[in-house]
């Protein structure tokens, strides 16, 4: 028996068939069309769907002392930012940012928040104590509020003048309503929050970037907040100075975000609103050398928001190393001793305003080795600390090694003994008889100087003149010379001008007389109106030493790339000017300065020190009052002098008090293991 089997009619197959062509042409029309006709649209729309660039932050450049150790280098660190435009259109940003602001609390992690209104109850107005940026800022807030009239400059808002526009209660209420700020939150909880709302709202007002909630984040709390799906909060890293010692804080300087003055200046030059800047010292003369060049980077992420692969598209470039011409550890012993010797003096006369600067300059270079300032103050805490620096009636902040000027005293003495054996009115072998009172010629009564020792010193030549600090013999060699030839040795030396040290310095001033005075007399040793300060003095005496070679005092030693693949700059000091010191003079000078630490009122106090040194004591009268102050100068070895030394003590009394400290900032110096102290050689490059 034979069976068929049952055979598919034709037009079920055809129907089957185009069936699936139609399926096929559908799919190949929208993959054309996705891929072909629209193809850049869609890959556009996906870029933007799940990238971003973000700009990479380069690290800031070292810091280093003529030797290559480390001043300050830098650390990595997280940072938190605070973006609205992260939240879904159903999130409640109030809410985000105080359970952000919770977690900071329980961590003890600071934020940053600029509404200068005092974070507790009662609240009251902070402006007086806050910048110029952020009184701006805070003037053009206001202002959108309509809360103050427009017609107010910065210079006008002040915390009177607030308190009797709109009070802190009034203005908490309108951001309260403002920005939505549920009634049933406490006002604590409420300032918290409106303090970050009013950092957004002023970046919007000045276009500025996003919100830097919190920097130098710890990695627990990263690791709480990206657990937490914390909303709106961005983690990012970033760097912060890290100071391996803290000495040399006057001449370091201090780093901020850029305000707004400082942004219109810089933009051209590739800076972003809230950079990093060097706002002072070497951090802000240095800056060009110091900023590094930030990078690009493509950040990918999935449709939860995870971070899918990164890209970059420019790498950051660090900052260059820049070696100072400090020496560190001749810093930190200089600022050792100026400190024990004022803290001494405290503790006899109970003076606790009392302050110092010090400074020791390279003979025939200008470098700067160590610049000190007492009162100090420790760069790691420089922002938690400054209400207190700045309150404090010690003026820690002030530099006084280059910004405080003084009257140098009988340090001058051998600027007029130059100037007198240079210009003729004296030899060195000529003697005069020192009776104790000089007398202006001529004068019936009441011209006159007095010796520091009433009974005289006798007949004394100018070497011995120097050495006996005796004023009867200046005072006829400033009658001799004039103001105006005092003057111009003065200026010769540098004293009365700027140093060119980078950080900046005060000018201090030369002697200035009415028409028909003569201070010359009295010029001559010191007691005019002279003002130096302290750089001016040791710059003064190596010009002195080196013969008339006169070099701007200065402290950047090199600049190589950061990977000290090239030296990007080199020392090589020349002298700003020069003058005529002949032999005679020099050493008559310099044996006069010699012959006080051998044989005169120092012998004793250098009895001690490990090189022979020449010196000249100070004493300022600052007024009838108060206590003098103190003015020291010296270099050594007196023989071939290689560093030349100033310190000021105010109401330090005698310059001779001085004289110890001097002695240990000395042999710390020349005490020094050399070889073991260099770690990169001078304008060499690290391989």
């Amino acid at each position: 028996m034979n069976f068929s089997e049952p055979k598919l009619s034709n037009h079920r197959l055809y129907a089957l068939g185009g069936f699936l062509l139609a399926i096929l042409f559908a799919y190949g029309s929208v993959l054309y069309d996705t891929q072909i006709t629209n193809g850049s649209y869609y890959l556009e729309q996906s870029v933007r769907t799940i990238t971003n660039t973000e700009t990479v932050e380069a690290s800031r450049g070292i810091l280093t002392d003529r030797n290559g150790q480390v001043i300050v280098s830098n650390r990595q660190t997280y940072a938190l930012t605070f973006d609205a435009s992260l939240l879904d259109n159903g999130d409640d940003e109030n809410a985000a940012i105080l359970r952000l602001i919770q977690l900071c609390r329980s961590r003890g992690q600071s934020w940053n928040d600029n509404l200068p209104l005092t974070a507790q109850a009662p609240y009251t107005y902070t402006v007086d104590d806050v910048g110029t940026t952020q009184r701006s800022r805070f003037l053009k807030y206001l202002q959108s509020l309509n809360l103050i009239s427009t017609n107010l400059s910065t210079s006008d808002i002040s915390n009177t003048l607030l308190n009797q526009i709109v009070t802190p209660d009034t203005l908490l209420a309108a951001m309260r309503d403002e920005f939505k700020i549920p009634a049933s939150w406490s006002d604590a909880d409420a300032r918290a929050v409106l303090g970050v709302q009013y950092e957004l709202a002023v970046r919007k007002l000045i276009n500025t970037n996003a919100y830097v909630f919190a920097e130098d984040v710890d990695t627990t709390l990263i690791s709480l907040i990206k657990d937490g799906d914390y909303l709106g909060v961005k983690v990012s890293t970033s760097s912060v100075r890290e100071y391996n010692t803290t000495a040399a804080a006057h001449i370091i300087g201090s780093v901020g975000r850029i305000n707004e003055e400082e942004y219109a200046q810089l933009k051209s030059q590739g800076y972003a609103m809230d950079d990093w800047l060097g706002k002072s010292g070497v951090e802000s003369a240095f800056e060009s050398y110091l900023r590094g060049t930030d990078g690009t980077r493509v950040v990918s992420t999935n449709a939860e928001g995870k971070i899918t692969s990164e890209l970059y598209t420019t790498a950051p470039q660090p900052g260059n190393t820049v070696a100072l011409t400090l020496d560190l550890n001749l810093q930190k012993a200089v600022e050792n001793a100026l400190g024990k010797t004022v803290q001494q003096m405290d503790e006899e006369d109970g003076n606790t305003t009392r302050g110092a600067g010090a400074a020791v300059i390279q003979v025939g270079t200008g470098e700067v080795l160590a610049l000190a300032s007492y009162p100090t103050f420790n760069l790691a805490t420089y922002n938690q600390d400054y209400n207190i620096l700045s309150q404090d009636p010690a003026n820690p902040l002030f530099n006084r090694a280059t910004q405080g000027t003084y009257a140098p005293g009988s340090t001058f003495k051998p600027c007029t003994a130059v100037a007198a054996l240079e210009e003729g009115k004296v030899t060195v072998s000529e003697k005069i008889d020192d009776t104790g009172c000089w007398y202006y010629p001529g004068a019936s009564t009441g011209d006159h100087a007095y010796c520091w020792k009433r009974s005289g010193h006798g007949w004394l030549n100018i070497t011995q003149a120097i050495t006996n600090s005796c004023n009867y013999f200046f005072a006829e060699m400033g009658y001799r010379l004039g103001l105006d030839a005092l003057n111009q040795y003065a200026s010769n030396f540098g004293l009365g001008s700027h140093t060119g040290i980078e950080i900046g310095d005060a000018t201090g001033s030369l002697a200035q007389e009415d028409p028909g005075q003569d201070l010359a007399p009295w010029a001559a040793f010191g007691q005019a109106n002279y003002l130096f300060t302290p750089l001016q003095l040791a710059n003064y005496i190596a010009t002195l030493v080196d013969g008339g070679e006169h070099y701007d005092a200065h402290l950047l030693k090199n600049v190589k790339s950061y990977d000290n693949s090239s030296v990007v700059y080199a020392e090589n000091s020349k002298p700003s000017n020069s003058f005529t010191i002949s032999d005679s003079t020099l050493n008559a000078v310099k044996e006069g300065m010699h012959d006080l630490t051998t044989t005169g009122a120092l012998s004793s106090y250098f009895k001690s020190c490990v090189v022979d040194a020449g010196a000249k004591t100070g004493t300022a009268q600052v007024t009838a009052d108060t206590k003098n102050n103190g003015v020291f100068v010296c270099f050594a070895p007196y023989d071939d002098p290689q560093v030349a030394l100033a310190i000021v003590i105010e109401k330090g009394g005698s310059g001779s008090a001085l004289a110890s400290t001097a002695v240990e900032i000395l042999n710390a110096y020349f005490s020094q293991d050399e070889i073991g102290s260099v770690i990169i050689g001078e304008n060499q490059l690290l391989q």
